[in-house]
């Protein structure tokens, strides 16, 4: 925990830039009967009744001191799917940078090996030498700030979009409108709170 705390007390530095990844799965959702708009003194209305159309996965990229993030929509959420999606933040976002420091969670596909099943040694070892994990602690993704990407973005979300290319439009604008209002996180939090607030936490030591 303190860990992924002092990261984020770092300044910015666009050579080590601090990177928050998540990922999260959607299910998409098939009006059944197309919902009723609002009238005069009525409410709108929508039917009960939908029809699944499978599921798919957001990949969310954010860099809070820089005011930035990227979410995007694949069909799974494999080991190959997340190397793809490194590669990409590596070589287009961040190839400037000397060393990028990753935050995310445990997940099994998180980790640099996942690399060596999406590409060649070489290749996998180039990604994995620019980039620094910082793995939040089992059981504290809340302190990873890319799930406060996530939880805004659920509200951006209609609660049923059917479609995976009406859902990357939806998803498309609502990146679009945070990058562009250079939306960041107040993040608070630091290493030294923690030790009072939860201090239940740390071990007992007797002198």
């Amino acid at each position: 925990m303190e860990d992924v705390l002092d990261v984020y007390q770092r300044p910015y530095d666009e050579k080590y830039p601090v990177v928050c990844v998540d990922e999260k799965s959607k299910q998409l959702i098939e009006e059944v009967q197309p919902p009723w708009p609002p009238r005069p003194a009525h409410v709108a209305k929508q039917d009960y009744e939908y029809q699944r159309q499978g599921t798919v996965n957001l990949f969310v990229a954010f860099e809070p001191l820089a005011h930035w993030r990227r979410i995007d929509v694949t069909d799974r959420r494999t080991k190959v799917d997340f190397a793809q999606f490194l590669k990409s933040l590596i070589d287009e976002r961040y190839s400037q940078a000397s060393k990028v420091l990753l935050v995310m969670d445990n997940l099994n596909t998180h980790k640099l090996a996942s690399l060596y099943e999406a590409f060649p040694p070489e290749e996998a070892r180039r990604i994995a030498a620019k980039i620094e994990i910082h793995h939040t602690p089992k059981h504290g993704s809340w302190l990873n700030m890319a799930e406060i990407e996530l939880s805004v973005l659920s509200r951006d979300i209609a609660e049923r979009i059917g479609e995976k290319k009406q859902l990357k439009k939806v998803i498309a604008a609502s990146v679009k409108r945070r990058n562009t209002a250079a939306k960041g996180a107040n993040w608070q939090f630091t290493s030294s709170q923690a030790r009072v607030k939860l201090l239940r936490l740390y071990p007992s030591i007797e002198g």
